[in-house]
């Protein structure tokens, strides 16, 4: 058993190197870096509007966090579900070992993967929206599957392999919902509470796929309800918690950020000059954890904004571009400078034991809970949104029906993932994220000219408003499109 453990180690690990070597990186850097450009750097442009329907909309706007559709959910939960899933131990684990192995630069680099990643997870989501279908439970059904099959079979020359494209993500999609999805976030939670509370693992693990039964058998909707209170107050409570690190070393902001940019740069501390070496192990453990935390490009959180009862395809856009803005401009950077700024990283750890020294000289002793509560609830969460993501990806290899067998066996791997060393496992995952982002990605950039039309007749209407005549492009299938504009225009007509 040993033996082929080893052989499957050994395979993965040249998969894996295959899969995130540069061309891999260059490909959903650059797929961000071709968006930002043809759309102009909204995520700049528009700050404003972005802003506006976004994270100001949920203090302001009452129909961004209630619907009347039952069978859809709020773009709040949409946003709180996508978090759930993004902001998990990539952002205490996953930072602090980028920092170990890439050196303070790969804070700069996870930042340059963030602003080019905010423009791939709009056109994702902007294509998702277009996209999307009703099952047959009259819910909404998208993401990176739909607009493969449906928004590549008029493109020429491409048309054959959009259906192949479309099968291949969903099956890798499945695959990683068990893998980075469940058994890792849930090892994670039960070598936390091991260590910390004495909590057995097989006592974890059985809570857990507990809990998570009682949550995912109601679907999108209780998902949705649920996310939208764990995720805020995981967020808040983490976010302070950072905080209070950075007040306390507050003298030290100045020189970690010194010490990112020359990272970044493979400027060296000693003796000066410039290392090649270091700039390229920075981007790359940057460029990957960025990734690797917010998923953008992987074409994952787009199945859950499809859910949302939003009728513009560039608001939900706009939901993309702020989550990742969050998920790693917030919630990593303030990892990062907690670790940085306290000189945790000359100890020696890494991981979850390397955020926790950090957080130590503000909580003292009770650090140690605290980023163990921390990693139980953003782990938690993460697995009821990749539940919903292998979910859907079961239902349109499947059919619906397909989605309970695969709740039952999803249940079964987080108690497995509980008790069992998932090194091997975390490395299978990346391997798979990496395989998910390929298929996404082709989709991405095919059909990068909707995305510009949408977004060019979303401008003019809504923020330029030069041309309110122009009839809004809400969807791809007449029918949808015409169901959607009379909603759109009934809202309108109340001023929601």
């Amino acid at each position: 058993m040993e033996g082929f453990i080893q052989m499957v180690a050994s395979v993965n690990g040249v998969i894996n190197g295959v899969v995130w070597g540069v061309p891999m990186l260059v490909l959903i850097i650059g797929t961000g870096i071709y968006m930002t450009v043809r759309t102009g750097f909204f995520q700049v442009t528009r700050t404003k509007e972005v802003s506006n329907r976004t994270f100001f909309a949920i203090f302001n706007k009452k129909s961004v966090r209630k619907t009347n559709d039952k069978k859809a959910i709020t773009q709040f939960q949409a946003l709180s579900t996508a978090l759930a899933a993004t902001i998990g131990t990539g952002n205490i684990a996953g930072v602090a070992t980028a920092i170990s192995i890439g050196g303070p630069g790969a804070v700069f680099w996870m930042w340059v993967s963030a602003f080019f990643g905010m423009m791939t997870n709009y056109s994702e989501n902007v294509l998702g929206i277009f996209y999307r279908k009703k099952n047959i439970k009259g819910e909404w059904t998208g993401g990176a599957m739909y607009y493969l099959q449906n928004g590549l079979k008029d493109k020429e020359g491409i048309a054959a392999f959009g259906k192949p494209l479309a099968v291949i993500f969903s099956v890798f999609a499945v695959l990683a919902s068990f893998g980075i999805g469940n058994m890792t976030q849930v090892n994670s939670i039960a070598s936390a509470l091991h260590d910390s509370f004495g909590i057995t693992h097989l006592a974890t693990g059985i809570i857990i796929a507990i809990l998570t039964s009682l949550v995912i058998i109601g679907g999108i909707k209780r998902i949705g309800q649920v996310t939208e209170k764990i995720v805020p107050f995981m967020a808040f409570a983490y976010i302070v918690g950072s905080l209070v690190i950075l007040v306390i070393n507050a003298r030290q902001i100045p020189v970690v950020f010194g010490s990112i940019v020359q990272g970044a740069f493979g400027i060296q501390a000693v003796g000066g000059g410039i290392s090649g070496a270091l700039i390229k192990k920075a981007m790359t453990m940057g460029f990957k954890r960025g990734v690797f935390s917010n998923e953008a490009g992987l074409g994952s959180s787009v199945m859950v904004h499809s859910a949302s009862d939003v009728k513009e395809p560039v608001v939900q856009g706009m939901w993309g571009i702020f989550e990742v803005f969050f998920d790693t401009i917030i919630v990593c950077t303030l990892t990062a400078f907690a670790v940085l700024s306290t000189g945790a990283l000359d100890m020696g750890v890494t991981g979850v034991p390397l955020v926790s020294a950090a957080f130590s000289h503000g909580f003292g002793s009770f650090a140690g809970k605290f980023i163990s509560i921390a990693v139980l609830l953003f782990a938690f969460s993460t697995v009821l949104g990749w539940s919903f993501y292998g979910e859907k990806a079961m239902e349109y290899l499947f059919g619906t029906k397909s989605t309970i067998y695969y709740k039952a066996v999803f249940l079964v791997f987080i108690v497995i993932g509980a008790t069992m060393k998932l090194a091997l496992a975390w490395d299978i995952s990346d391997t798979l994220n990496g395989l998910m982002a390929i298929p996404n990605l082709i989709g991405v950039l095919a059909l990068s000219g909707t995305v510009i039309a949408i977004t060019k007749d979303y401008t003019k209407r809504k923020i330029l408003k030069t041309e309110t005549s122009v009839e809004p492009m809400l969807s791809a299938y007449p029918d949808i499109q015409q169901e959607q504009l009379e909603k759109l225009r009934e809202e309108d007509k109340q001023g929601i």
